[in-house]
């Protein structure tokens, strides 16, 4: 009903009296859509605004139950998107009205959005949220219950077999037998696994008119449960799938994204998600079979001929597409292998590998391939290349490298594949290399590896076609099938006819018989041949490569051959961040999560993305010496060419690095451990201190981090005290944080650094009440975590005189701020003018090699060496030991600890003159290039600007292409540590751009 309909028969006012009367709500009133229902927007005069409802009279049941959920909904699952059903002055949920009739009225809160249909800004990530939203939906319906559900309702696609009777009432020879053969294969298919699916309350009608995307294109509400029903889980994601690929050029990319965000936060079973594509296409034959029945019953609407031409042309969509790689795709969007048996094959294959025949020049035991390089950003152009020329070039590669044949790779990005034929849709080509390419004349012999039957030919004779191609049939151990296949090769050999192990069966085809192409072998592995048989594709998608490499592992391992023969797929950021969620800890986060970088190359301070940008990185202090310096980079060649074994055995460069290491601390600091890992290195400290001084406590200082090892966790507030940790464990002490700036004790107090100090003593005397003695006195030179805390005057020599009259030792942690990079000193624990008992080295001492060290007295090592061997298999490699050389080496030469004194003064400099116009500045701190700027909303409170340092961080990224990071308790310290190379440009770069952005943070 239409606004000026309601108009002619007063409604306006009989809705105004309603909402007066009921609601005490005043306001504008505007119509919208409804099938049976009447539904208007209601803008109150308040700025609220709500949806009324008037529902025509139907099963009561039906009503109640959609009443019944809201109120499930509003108790269960508060965070949902869906509207919130409001009480009238009376308490009562609904009221009966009468309007053209009687009806049932309802009021709702309003959710914002434009509807899916109309919705401008509809993207991927609109399909994924739609899936995670109904998987929210679903999850918090599973223990919803309601005797309105249980109904049999037309629109419930597990019951479509109802719909074969109206399939003569389809218009179109066409159309109907399409309709039939899916509701026939429903019945004797998919119904009988559905019927051991998940069975529960379901939405049932996300379409494009109920689903709401709000304006950073997500999905923000989901309205009308009018349609529920008590189904099969499944069925509401095929439901959603079949408005959601509308327009795609991608459907099953579409229903992919839909599930897998689905799946995301309920998760779907295999047999679910095997399920979802040919429940997609029985959702529009029902709904073919229900337009014709209402078409029969209603021949003059003539909008459901209409909307049937929508449906149909998606339908005819997806009938076009490969069932069992659409199957294939839908498995993998939910987390399971997209082909169960692939990896039961590479198995086998492994497993059988030692007894497999050479597939050309067996007689050859060890075959030089001359390998090329066929890929779209090859040096050498292939693709458009005369065909005489191309094999011209080859032949002259493979005699240049006294080969036995060339070699084209697997997982290869082509441009030499032209034609239609290679046009996946109509936004996707198929350009990787399934295979790999044995190159030889015409008519070398191709050979059986393993033995098999033939079982599909094929001559693809056309141009950039396969040419003959032919299919052996083979079993694994477990009965599983797979193929392997030929291409350009020629055979008579007639199907079913069995070849032999090593059986010479087929031969190498010219150009004139192979699609054009230079004689070689097209060789790959097949798992699934997706009914293609002997036209299987031998070439993939590269957007689709998780599942075209389980279709066609890698044929290396049937191969053998002395190179490697496969490359690494590049692929987007997208798949990259749902791959690492998948296989790797989720614990490991990303670094700016929300828009995250593949960094693919380095040089000096700055980081390369997979675009060629380059971002100044301001925040890896690891590459200490600048990525990828290639002093680091031919030393680590150089060594790992000739040897890398364990320390066990003599290597002089083991010995001179320890004493080139051990030179750069005074006596008697001149023993020396390697390890791979600050946090081995801090782990062995403890050790260490527990061997010498017989005592088990350690004390830490207050939001410290020393590793992620247990025994570090321990001993770092920054973990144990935050999510997720079990809190202080009864062997470490706590000393309080040396804050000068919002601790007890601030800047201007000369005195402060004993004050401080002082803690460290009450921590050692709360032991002693105890019967306890420390063993160990963790600190950094330089506070990281803390906040990039510059320590007070005497801090450290304070806290060491107190742990040392106690008995306990004391370590320096330079895992994040050796090297130099504190400018003034080698080592951030030489400002305070102490040595440490224990000293550990970390992150920079490779410059990004894991490698790590301990450096401690003979005293101390002496008494570790109590008859328990320790060693460490990779510590001290020839390889690390070369690495460590270089970087000193490096240090040293280019005069790095003068350019962070130099650089870092101009920065610090730079960044007070900044306070002094920005007051969100509340402190700059710092040695060196180790550096925090505290970022606060009131200098006299300390407010911290958390919020604000975000937006900063954010800005200096998107804007500026500057990657910094956050540190402190309070997460309001910008932290900065860059690459030592980092110079004046850089720096002045840097205080510009954070100028700018400053002022953006104070005109908001």
């Amino acid at each position: 009903m239409t606004t000026s309909e309601i108009k002619n028969v007063q409604g306006i006012a009989a809705i105004e009296a309603l909402l007066a009367a009921e609601y005490g709500i005043a306001g504008k009133i505007l119509a919208l859509p409804g099938e049976h229902d009447l539904n208007f927007r209601i803008q109150a005069s308040d700025g609220r605004a709500f949806l009324l409802k008037l529902h025509a009279l139907g099963a009561p049941e039906e009503l109640d139950m959609q009443i019944a959920v809201l109120d499930h909904l509003a108790r269960e699952a508060t965070e949902l998107p869906v509207a919130k059903a409001l009480p009238s002055r009376s308490g009562a949920s609904f009221t009966r009205v009468e309007f053209n009739g009687e009806r049932v009225a309802r009021l709702l809160t309003w959710l914002p959005g434009e509807t899916w249909a109309r919705a401008a800004n509809r993207s991927s990530n609109s399909v994924e949220t739609l899936g995670a939203l109904l998987g929210k939906l679903d999850r918090s319906l599973a223990g919803f219950s309601h005797p309105g559900t249980r109904r049999e309702y037309a629109w419930d696609i597990a019951r479509a077999e109802m719909h074969l009777a109206n399939v003569d009432l389809i218009e179109g020879m066409e159309k109907r037998r399409a309709v039939r053969a899916i509701l026939e294969h429903f019945v004797s298919t998919v119904l009988p696994r559905l019927k051991a699916c998940p069975r529960q309350v379901i939405h049932n009608d996300a379409n494009d008119y109920n689903v709401l995307v709000g304006a950073d294109g997500c999905v923000s509400g989901l309205l009308d449960f009018g349609d529920m029903v008590e189904s099969n889980r499944v069925v509401e994601v095929a439901v959603a799938s079949a408005y959601a690929l509308i327009g795609s050029p991608d459907p099953i990319g579409a229903i992919a994204r839909l599930a897998g965000g689905y799946h995301g936060v309920n998760p779907l079973g295999e047999t679910e998600a095997e399920l979802i594509f040919d429940l997609v296409r029985t959702r529009y034959a029902v709904s073919m079979c229900m337009a014709a029945r209402q078409i029969r019953d209603n021949p003059e609407n003539t909008y459901l001929l209409v909307s049937q031409e929508d449906v149909w042309r998606e339908l005819r969509r997806l009938e076009q597409e490969n069932r069992p790689f659409a199957i294939a795709r839908l498995r993998d969007a939910c987390g399971f292998a997209p082909i169960p048996k692939a990896a039961r094959v590479v198995r086998w294959l492994e497993s059988n590998a030692h007894d497999f025949s050479g597939v050309i020049k067996p007689r050859i035991a060890r075959p030089k391939p001359a390998v090329f390089d066929f890929s779209a950003n090859s040096s050498g152009t292939w693709a458009g290349l005369d065909k005489d020329v191309a094999q011209a070039r080859i032949e002259a590669h493979i005699h240049a490298e006294g080969a036995d044949f060339g070699l084209g790779l697997y997982g290869e990005d082509r441009a030499v594949y032209k034609g239609d034929a290679y046009q996946a849709t109509a936004s996707l080509r198929r350009t990787i290399h399934l295979g790999i390419d044995l190159f030889a004349p015409a008519n070398e012999p191709v050979h059986a590896p393993f033995a098999g039957k033939v079982a599909f030919y094929h001559d693809d004779a056309v141009p950039y076609g396969f040419g003959p191609t032919i299919l052996l049939e083979h079993r694994t151990g477990e009965g599983d099938a797979f193929w392997t296949l030929y291409g350009h090769s020629a055979s008579r050999l007639s199907i079913g006819q069995p070849v032999a192990r090593g059986e010479a069966f087929a031969a190498m085809g010219n150009r004139a018989e192979n699609g054009g192409w230079v004689p070689h072998l097209h060789f790959q592995i097949v798992t699934d041949h997706l009914g293609l048989e002997g036209r299987m594709h031998g070439v993939g998608v590269k957007e689709q490569w998780q599942v075209w490499r389980e279709i066609s592992p890698d044929p290396s391992v049937v191969l053998g051959l002395s190179v490697p023969a496969s490359v690494i797929v590049e692929r987007d950021k997208a798949f990259l961040v749902r791959e690492r969620q998948r296989r790797i800890g989720r614990s490991l986060s990303i670094a700016y999560g929300s828009a995250p970088l593949k960094i693919v190359a380095g040089e000096g301070a700055y980081l390369i993305d997979d675009e060629g940008t380059r971002w100044l990185d301001m925040v890896n202090n690891v590459c200490h010496v600048g990525h990828c310096h290639p002093r680091v980079v031919k030393a680590a060649q150089m060594q790992i060419a000739r040897l890398n074994t364990n320390s066990r055995y003599l290597h002089d460069s083991l010995v001179e690095y320890s004493r080139r290491l051990a030179a750069l601390f005074p006596d008697p600091l001149n023993v020396c451990f390697f390890v791979n890992s600050g946090s081995e290195a801090n782990d062995l400290a403890i050790r260490l201190a527990r061997a010498y001084t017989g005592n088990r406590d350690v004390i830490t200082v207050d939001h410290a981090y020393h590793g992620h090892l247990t025994s570090l966790i321990d001993v770092s507030p920054y973990k144990f005290a935050g999510k997720g940790g079990e809190g202080r464990p009864a062997h470490v002490r706590v000393a309080e944080i040396p804050d000068l700036y919002r601790g007890r004790y601030r800047y201007g107090d000369t005195d402060a650094g004993r004050k401080y100090a002082e803690d460290v003593k009450r921590q050692i005397d709360a032991l002693a009440a105890e019967g306890r003695k420390p063993a160990l006195f963790f600190s950094e030179g330089i506070l990281g975590t803390g906040g990039q805390l510059v320590l007070p005057e005497g801090y450290l020599r304070g806290a060491y005189a107190h742990v040392r009259a106690a008995g306990g030792l004391c370590l320096a942690d330079e895992v994040q701020v050796g090297f130099g990079r504190v400018g003034s000193h080698m080592w951030a624990h030489e400002t305070q003018g102490v040595v440490p008992d224990i000293v550990t080295m970390g992150k920079p001492i490779g410059n990004g090699h894991p490698m790590a060290a301990v450096v401690t007295t003979e005293a101390i090592a002496a008494a570790f060496a109590n008859g328990m061997e320790y060693f460490n298999t990779f510590g001290g490699n020839p390889v690390s030991a070369e690495i460590g050389l270089a970087v000193l080496d490096i240090i040293r030469d280019e005069r790095l600890m003068h350019h962070c004194a130099v650089v870092g003064n101009r920065l610090m400099d730079g960044a007070r003159e900044l306070a002094s116009r920005h007051t969100i500045i509340g402190d700059v701190r710092g040695y060196g290039l180790f550096n925090g700027i505290e970022l606060v909303r009131d200098r006299d409170t300390l407010e911290p600007a958390a919020a604000e340092l975000d937006f900063v961080i954010t800005e200096m990224k998107e804007r500026h292409r500057i990657l910094l990071s956050s540190e402190g308790p309070q997460h309001n310290v910008l932290k900065i540590k860059p690459p030592a190379p980092f110079s004046a440009d850089d720096c002045d770069r840097f205080l510009e751009a954070l100028d700018a952005v400053l002022a953006q943070v104070k005109a908001a």
